[in-house]
């Protein structure tokens, strides 16, 4: 299978484990490696910079591909330090989110990092095209987290028809089926995140684990309590009682001029801070992000054996649309 991916990694399918906030860890990218994909992790799953490039450092002498995600607004106070790190141990790839990639195009693509760029719309896909991104991540409607307003089906197509860059669809994808769709649509591979929550190599607790396995699409709901902006959660009776709406103080504060900023700082900071406490120790507040391709999560599972499963998957989705035609 050649694509994009396989070709500029050196991996054998085409998949990204996508970065998730507090999710993703060292041991998962290993697995994805073993496994013949390619892991990428948020910088900000370690709480200081020298946590991160001590992490860095082990996974350049270790894993022989992962990528390295950055948030590149003004709301990520230790950018400049981890874009150090990434200048000292260079990650394969850097997948940029929520901001410009300039600088990180600048300093880090001479060193034969690919930058590749979230986006939801043409619009962005086109300034970071002119900014020299080496691709684009399609995130769609079907992603978890902050995911975008399109689906994967209009969004990727729409993409390739107003760019030159390799576009790689990031949401809804849990199943070999799916997988084979994002491929037909022209996409170099998929970005998949919530199907991995619950493997073994995962570091939540096992209740989050076992939420991944118990919900389905159904229970997934958009919120705007974690980070002020729309974020996907699984709808657990706790997000029922607090609810999904900013509450009319939260709106108001977040709206103001004045201190809409530092409003939707303490809101981001307040939200994290629930998701760490939920993802990692026993609360019966329990805020967990997830897209909804866990519908296809039945069980927990190494990383290798989701891999095996989705190659199965797509080998026999193929041989079955062959007949079909």
């Amino acid at each position: 299978m050649n694509t994009w991916i396989t070709e500029t990694f050196k991996i054998k399918y085409p998949i990204i484990m996508a970065p998730m906030f507090l999710v993703s860890n060292k041991e998962m990218l290993f697995a994805a490696a073993e496994a013949g994909i390619t892991g990428c992790v948020p910088a900000l799953n370690w709480r200081t910079p020298e946590e991160f490039e001590e992490a860095m450092k082990e996974l350049k002498e270790k894993c022989p591909c992962f990528g390295v995600n950055l948030i590149v607004n003004k709301s990520n106070v230790s950018l400049e330090k981890q874009i150090k790190v990434c200048e000292k141990y260079p990650p394969q790839y850097i997948i940029t989110s929520l901001g410009s990639p300039k600088e990180v195009i600048k300093r880090l693509q001479p060193l034969g990092v690919k930058i590749i760029c979230d986006v939801v719309d043409v619009e962005y896909a086109l300034k970071v095209q002119e900014l020299g991104a080496d691709a684009i991540i399609a995130v769609n409607s079907g992603a978890g987290g902050h995911a975008g307003p399109t689906p994967a089906s209009i969004l990727v197509p729409m993409l390739l028809d107003k760019c030159t860059l390799p576009v790689i669809s990031a949401g809804g994808v849990g199943t070999g089926a799916g997988l084979l769709s994002v491929l037909a649509m022209g996409a170099e591979g998929a970005s998949i995140g919530s199907p991995f929550i619950a493997v073994k190599e995962c570091g939540v607790n096992d209740a989050y684990k076992q939420a991944i396995v118990d919900y389905g699409a159904k229970d997934i709901a958009l919120t705007t309590k974690v980070s002020g902006t729309p974020c996907t959660v699984i709808k657990t009776p706790y997000v029922e009682k607090i609810g999904l709406e900013q509450n009319f103080l939260e709106s108001f504060l977040n709206k103001n001029k004045k201190i809409k900023k530092y409003a939707k700082m303490l809101t981001y900071y307040k939200g994290m801070k629930l998701l760490e406490s939920a993802a990692f120790g026993a609360t019966y507040k329990s805020v967990w992000c997830a897209g909804p391709s866990i519908e296809f999560v039945n069980k927990q599972e190494s990383t290798k054996e989701i891999v095996d499963r989705l190659m199965t998957e797509l080998s026999e989705a193929k041989e079955d649309l062959l007949k079909r035609v």
